[in-house]
């Protein structure tokens, strides 16, 4: 076969595949355009993790994927922030217990790393290790290190596009199974980013504080702060010192002419 015939071929194979055509088993299975597909595309868009193996191939569609885009993601991620604050009381509500228990044992520092570790393990357990053990079993042709490196690929937003959930073909109840992973990759996300916020909470770990300028270190201060909102250090220490009725002044006034030695 020619090389001209060859590319040719492969352009075609890809374009087959881009519409629902596997040519490895020479069978069609259901077309990516799916309303599970098309959901698990869309959540792929809106959280920026952006596998590609599915894309718009028409020019109205790749318009309106930017125009989504520029919509979704950030609707997305004040949805996931807005979420992750509610979650943020009963992780707070974890710390005062451990404070409470704890707080005459060990520092401040020592019992917000140990809160840190108990709320990674747990997501890492219910996010990660868990989930990939299920991609192990429904996946035929992925392994348990497969299923992994998918999880922490996509829940970290790197969305390589190598390993994709559902496209096996002929797979069983493939739109329910992309609707599955959509709400998988949403509450993943979520824990993530409850995980980040509660490590950034400790200053000592937090090393952003490091690039701060000069000016800004006081903002980080809350007695600093406190002070500045309460009109400033000159405002509420500055003023003279107000005398009392039994306090007398010793200080002679200018109309007073009586000879010091005369005066009570």
């Amino acid at each position: 076969m020619a090389d001209k015939a060859l590319e040719e071929l492969i352009d075609e194979v890809v374009k087959a595949s881009n519409r629902g055509v596997s040519a490895a088993h020479n069978v069609s299975g259901e077309p990516n355009w799916s309303f599970g597909q098309s959901l698990f595309f869309s959540s792929t868009v809106v959280t920026t993790i952006g596998y590609g193996h599915v894309t718009p191939l028409s020019k109205g569609g790749k318009v309106f994927c930017m125009v989504y885009a520029m919509l979704g993601i950030p609707l997305t991620l004040m949805l996931v922030t807005a979420l992750v604050e509610r979650l943020m009381v009963p992780t707070t509500v974890v710390l005062q217990i451990l404070n409470s228990r704890l707080g005459h044992l060990y520092q401040p520092f020592n019992i917000r790393l140990l809160h840190l570790a108990l709320v990674s393990s747990s997501l890492l357990c219910l996010v990660i290790l868990v989930p990939a053990a299920l991609f192990a079993y429904v996946e035929p042709e992925w392994d348990y290190l497969d299923s992994l490196y998918y999880c922490f690929i996509s829940l970290t937003t790197i969305g390589l596009g190598d390993y994709i959930p559902g496209d096996y073909p002929n797979q069983p109840y493939r739109p329910l199974y992309k609707v599955a992973t959509t709400g998988y990759l949403l509450v993943g996300l979520t824990f993530m980013m409850l995980t980040l916020t509660i490590f950034y909470e400790i200053p000592e770990l937090n090393f952003g504080l490091l690039f701060l300028m000069r000016s800004d270190e006081a903002t980080t201060d809350p007695e600093k702060v406190r002070l500045q909102s309460s009109g400033g250090v000159g405002a509420k220490y500055t003023q003279p010192p107000t005398k009392s009725n039994h306090d007398k002044d010793d200080t002679p006034s200018p109309e007073d002419t009586t000879p010091v030695h005369a005066r009570p």
